[in-house]
């Protein structure tokens, strides 16, 4: 079992990803707000509410270590522990998030565009057939790389060469529904436009791969941030044209409570923060027609924080928008990491679990 300070949380630097288990750098603003308490909503009033599609956990850990390529498994990255998955699929639980590291797939030597590391994909699909075929569950497969590869962004001139990685990819799934295919984990640093691009891209060769009935899932720049979507990030301005034949593709979102929206700090900005971030967010999905899914949201375990994550939720379920919910975060080396829900005993676990989270199965 590694502690968190052994998995190094780090700041991101152009260039250079840093061994980043969980989103460390996100979109900043000088928001303040005295903390306050408030009653945590429960589903009993919580009027209105649809249960999600897609109710989900993330499960991190193929994607750790992702300053040694391609490192050793067991050493320098681990895949999800059936046991684990078990416990959420008991709990209720249908759709486990899957991050991966895209170097690990598709080898540097070879590029983005060439074959796939046959050790790694297998491993890949162990995973994908223990969530969908033994347990019956969703998987969301997404690599974790921030719209970089080998140190370098993914642009628009190689939109080709990313296509091509999600054809290929899309083609080893094409024939399980249960499998998701989330393009890019949490562009940044670029361009809406070009990050829509990208998108569509992916979007597009995933059906000419076969796979129609599978949910595909979009990720904007900035972090894909909820609370800068219709704002500075440009998402709002660019993403509504999303296009998809087969119309089965959500707009993902991440939100975190702290006061910078990294994540990295158990404190919330206040007990109602969880609404006020994602509000916007809903308003432009309503009026452009389209779903949501809040493929991370994360805080820490005191009663502002509890009450802010059981609100959001509220809030979600009551949009009639959002489709899908995975909380950041599980995985089998955590250790003591404040937002974790791995079990048996996640820190996560005794309190914002069975306050926030669970309520809303």
């Amino acid at each position: 079992m590694k502690t968190l300070a052994g998995l190094v949380l780090a700041l991101f630097s152009t260039g250079s990803l840093a061994l980043v288990p969980s989103p460390v750098v996100k979109a900043r603003c000088d928001e303040t707000s005295t903390t306050t308490s408030a009653p945590t909503p429960t589903p009993a009033v919580c009027e209105g509410a649809t249960k999600f599609k897609y109710f989900g956990v993330n499960q991190a850990g193929a994607e750790f270590g992702n300053n040694v390529i391609p490192g050793s498994l067991g050493t320098h990255y681990i895949w999800p522990a059936p046991s684990s998955i078990d416990f959420f699929v008991e709990e209720g639980f249908n759709t486990f998030r899957v991050p991966f590291q895209q170097e690990r797939l598709s080898p540097p030597e070879t590029g983005i565009a060439g074959p796939f590391n046959e050790a790694y994909l297998g491993d890949l699909k162990t995973t994908v057939d223990y969530v969908t075929k033994t347990k019956d569950s969703f998987i969301a497969i997404e690599p974790h790389n921030f719209m970089i590869y080998n140190g370098s962004f993914i642009t628009v001139d190689q939109k080709e060469d990313f296509a091509k990685f999600w054809f290929d990819l899309a083609t080893e799934f094409k024939d399980n529904e249960k499998v998701i295919f989330d393009i890019m984990n949490e562009p940044h640093t670029q361009d809406a436009k070009d990050v829509f691009e990208l998108n569509q891209a992916a979007v597009n060769a995933i059906r000419e791969a076969g796979a129609t009935t599978q949910l595909i899932l979009v990720e904007g720049t900035a972090w894909t941030g909820a609370w800068t979507w219709t704002g500075y990030s440009g998402n709002g301005a660019v993403f509504g044209a999303i296009s998809d034949p087969y119309n089965n593709t959500a707009i993902e979102m991440h939100q975190y409570l702290d006061s910078d929206g990294s994540g990295t700090s158990p404190v919330c900005v206040s007990s109602t923060i969880g609404v006020e971030r994602v509000r916007e967010a809903t308003e432009w999905l309503k009026e452009h027609g389209l779903k949501g899914f809040l493929g991370e949201m994360g805080a820490g375990s005191n009663a502002d924080c509890i009450a802010a994550v059981s609100g959001a939720l509220c809030h979600l379920q009551q949009s009639g928008v959002w489709i899908g919910f995975a909380w950041w975060s599980a995985g089998p080396w955590w250790g003591n990491y404040f937002q974790s829900i791995e079990p048996p005993n996640g820190p996560a676990l005794a309190e914002m679990y069975p306050q926030a989270i669970k309520p809303y199965l």
